[in-house]
């Protein structure tokens, strides 16, 4: 038999509601565990002596003036480039699509490097402006040249990724004095950034953000394809340009502020994707959640992994996207004829 609730009974939750709750007190987790784990260890009690009464001690100096910044910047640069992925993946209808993988991320830590060589990236918002503009030419250059298959787009930004990183790796070699203050930068690291501004790129992808979430009901039509998009009203070509514009100022924000960091838009909308069930809404607001836990993770790793220093973030993101990336491929390479 099936079981009927009874008439005026409330309705039952929706098991999303529940992941979603789930996540956000994982995240709180995450957060904390982000101030208190380090090289040294600082006791939860002290920790939240920082925050509420500060003393000027050692451990409030670490915790307030280094880890805070430090946990801000993982928790928004986790959320830019997860929402970025899902924005992507959902449009492009490819589960292999990701800014890192696609060259986004490259061209804008490419521009800053151009810029820091010529001396026109020293402020945040020339810093911000170049990334920009860096994400914007590799989004135009590898979708031209992949457009026309997913895989071929794929291969179009690793192929292009490889380019640009070996450029920016030669610049570096000829002007080490220059890029010296980006070396934790250019491989992609939260490390170094606690004292550095980073109020206009948060602001930026906090506006980026709210768009993405805008942006997810229109875009939910397009998923089903452009012929049923048409025929439910949706404006295709305006909402696939708003698409990639939040994409790409999604990526260039967050390499801005933390450099190159791969892998974070692929693994977390496969994980999103699950609890969703289907609604790219419900995509968008679990990616923002799902994407800081992945690198306060990751970076939180990346403090305790050597005894003697510090694992670039991107390096751990590099170390969990790599299976992931193969475990997409198998998946993907199974549906295609």
């Amino acid at each position: 038999m099936t079981r009927t609730d009874p008439p005026g009974a409330p309705a039952r939750p929706d098991r999303r509601v529940a992941l979603l709750a789930g996540a956000v007190v994982l995240l709180a987790v995450c957060a904390g565990a982000s101030l208190a784990v380090g090289a040294g260890g600082t006791p939860p009690r002290e920790v939240w002596r920082a925050l509420t009464a500060y003393a000027g001690t050692d451990h409030h100096v670490i915790v307030r003036d280094m880890r805070a910044p430090r946990t801000v910047l993982a928790v928004c640069v986790g959320a830019a480039l997860g929402a970025a992925g899902a924005l992507i993946q959902t449009l492009t209808r490819n589960p292999l699509a990701e800014p890192g993988i696609l060259g986004v991320t490259s061209g804008a830590g490419f521009a800053i490097t151009v810029g820091t060589v010529l001396g026109i990236a020293g402020s945040q918002t020339a810093q911000l402006g170049l990334a920009l503009a860096g994400a914007v030419v590799a989004s135009l250059v590898v979708y031209g040249v992949g457009r026309t298959a997913p895989l071929r787009l794929v291969l179009a930004g690793v192929a292009f990724t490889f380019v640009l990183s070996g450029m920016s790796l030669a610049l570096r070699l000829l002007h080490p004095d220059v890029l010296d203050r980006f070396r934790f930068w250019s491989v992609g690291s939260l490390a170094g950034r606690e004292q550095t501004p980073y109020e206009l790129p948060l602001l930026v992808i906090a506006a980026a953000l709210a768009g993405a979430l805008l942006a997810a009901r229109p875009l939910a039509g397009i998923a089903l394809g452009d012929d049923v998009a048409h025929a439910l009203g949706a404006r295709v070509a305006r909402t696939r340009a708003a698409v990639l514009a939040l994409v790409t100022v999604l990526a260039a924000a967050a390499t801005a502020v933390a450099g190159p960091i791969a892998f974070v838009g692929l693994i977390v909308p496969h994980l999103a994707r699950h609890a969703a069930r289907g609604s790219i809404p419900w995509l968008m607001t679990f990616t923002m959640l799902l994407g800081p836990i992945l690198l306060l993770v990751s970076d939180i790793g990346a403090r305790v992994l050597l005894p003697t220093g510090e694992v670039p973030v991107a390096v751990v993101t590099a170390f969990l996207g790599g299976p992931a990336l193969i475990w997409v491929v198998r998946r993907y390479g199974a549906v295609q004829p």
